[in-house]
């Protein structure tokens, strides 16, 4: 019953005070430790102990980096979901006022910019502002201006949905992707819709509804399939919809059907030319190689997934959030193959290039939980230092 439990919840074993599961252990050679694959949800753990890590950052955020008036300072002991859950479900910001559309518009792009950049700590103090004015901005605007308000908003609930996603709070990643879907459609702009419902999908993958989330984003992108006089936002939204679906497809544990889509998805970067960011997508050819090392890596194809990243110049990878999931994933395919000094070297580089993501994520801390029990002669310099700098008990 427990074990059942933890498979609903998506929730470790361990939670429920139960061993890991080792059905799909392997054990590389003689010298190599039993590692365990990891589950499905890429970013599975406890949401609190998440929390925790991210509040000590807390206090460290600039006031006001999305040019938004009134924001202030969150205290370091705060929640940092907690001025969100407010802001959905309790008294919100009293006073927020609106503001005008380009101000608005120039904080939101600000926002994305921000996940993009992995300055997660400035996110947690301004999200929340971010999303009242354009709340109110929104609940202020003439017919005229509505539709861009209903835009905007979306866009502020895409970046908390992600935001979320980050933190393994899927309650409240599920409630910011539904009202990013409720304003996306308010807003009759069909790239904002598209972007949304690559939200809501990724959240059904996220708590177990794999197929039925891959359904969406094909479906998602066939309304908004290129033709002959394609713009470069939406073949990029397209391109991105499809590498999502193909590692949806592969968390699915559908070999071919991921191997057919992110194929489609490479025929649009190619159309596209270059790597880009149209929509905040960071959409190119570069980035369906990174998603073909994840997909690889969650299929199992360690050496796959190492071969595509050798195709791969990471100082060339346009965002510090791509570049740390492309370590990230590096590491995971070394940690499954039983190669323990790539694994830590990999963890290393994903630290230099986006320390957040390697202090959040809880595959890395599960992976340094491995490194330790392994490394009992010290042969990995640093790595109790490393340890400690992602949570983990040394």
């Amino acid at each position: 019953m427990l074990h059942r439990f933890a498979t609903a919840l998506a929730l470790p074993p361990q939670a429920f005070g139960l061993l890991p599961d080792t059905s799909e252990s392997v054990t590389c050679d003689a010298y190599a430790p039993t590692v365990v694959a990891d589950a499905p949800w890429e970013d599975g753990d406890d949401p609190v102990r998440r929390r925790e890590l991210l509040t000590g950052a807390v206090g460290l955020a600039a006031v006001g980096v999305l040019g938004l008036p009134g924001t202030a300072r969150a205290s370091r002991t705060a929640d940092p979901t907690g001025g969100l859950e407010n802001l959905l479900y309790g008294h919100g910001l009293d006073g927020t006022e609106p503001v005008p559309l380009s101000t608005l518009r120039t904080a939101t792009g600000r926002a994305r910019a921000l996940f993009q950049a992995a300055r997660y700590d400035q996110l947690t103090t301004e999200l929340p502002r971010l999303i009242a004015s354009a709340t109110a901005t929104r609940d202020h605007a003439d017919d005229e201006e509505r539709l861009a308000a209903d835009a905007l908003l979306a866009d502020a609930y895409i970046v908390a949905s992600g935001f979320m996603v980050k933190l393994n709070d899927d309650q409240l990643a599920w409630a910011t992707a539904d009202r990013a879907a409720q304003a996306a459609e308010a807003s009759g702009d069909a790239l904002t819709l598209a972007d949304a419902r690559r939200s809501v999908a990724t959240v059904m993958r996220r708590t177990g509804r794999p197929s039925r989330a891959r359904a969406l984003l094909i479906d998602t992108a066939e309304d908004i399939a290129p033709g002959r006089d394609v713009t470069p936002e939406q073949l990029s939204m397209y391109g991105t919809l499809l590498q999502t679906a193909a590692y949806t497809a592969a968390v699915d544990g559908d070999r071919a059907e991921a191997h057919d889509l992110i194929g489609t998805a490479k025929t649009a970067a190619t159309r596209l030319g270059r790597d880009a960011n149209h929509r905040h997508t960071a959409f190119g050819p570069t980035n369906v190689a990174l998603y073909q090392v994840s997909i690889a890596q969650v299929l199992g194809d360690n050496g796959t997934a190492i071969a595509h990243a050798k195709t791969l110049n990471p100082a060339a990878i346009p965002t510090a959030e791509r570049r740390g999931r492309y370590w990230v994933d590096v590491a995971r395919a070394c940690h499954q193959w039983g190669k323990i000094e790539a694994c830590y070297r990999a963890l290393r580089a994903a630290e230099r290039a986006a320390p957040a993501e390697v202090r959040y994520r809880p595959p890395v801390r599960r992976m340094t939980v491995d490194l330790l029990r392994a490394d009992r002669r010290g042969a990995l310099p640093g790595l109790r230092a490393f340890a400690i700098r992602v949570g983990v008990p040394t």
